[in-house]
């Protein structure tokens, strides 16, 4: 089987982070510790120190990822953009406790929102935003 067939289908939109100062190894343990992620591959760079490509699965999706190679985009990158990777999940509590536990900073502290979600929003070690979010249960 080729890491492309272990990686499974990907459809419909796939998120590709690029992980500053060589750190998309470490990036993919926090994702595992904070999101319970699976590693589908990784494949590593001709420097052998830094990862061209990871791809793994979180909560039923599919995320990709890279170390930063300045030298392919003209200069290292600069902060994370303005967007924030929602996770839809079984119980917001937990998976948002975990994600701090893992070393994530709340940036939005999780609460009773107005639309019915349990919702709050996180920032990983890496420097983007996760916000997590869940049906708020109905009584009765």
């Amino acid at each position: 089987m080729t890491d492309r067939e272990a990686q499974g289908p990907l459809t419909g939109i796939t998120p590709h982070l690029s992980i500053p100062d060589g750190r998309a190894a470490e990036a993919i343990d926090f994702y595992v510790a904070a999101f319970g992620g699976e590693e589908a591959m990784r494949m590593p760079a001709e420097d052998g120190k830094r990862l061209m490509h990871a791809h793994m699965r979180i909560n039923g999706g599919s995320i990709m990822m890279h170390d930063d190679f300045p030298e392919y985009t003209g200069g290292p990158m600069g902060a994370p953009s303005g967007v924030t990777i929602h996770l839809e999940v079984d119980d917001a509590d937990r998976w948002f406790e975990r994600a701090v536990a893992a070393g994530a900073t709340v940036t939005m502290p999780l609460a009773d929102q107005f639309w019915g979600d349990r919702y709050g929003v996180v920032k990983d070690p890496f420097g983007h935003s996760w916000s997590i979010g869940s049906p708020i249960a109905k009584a009765g």
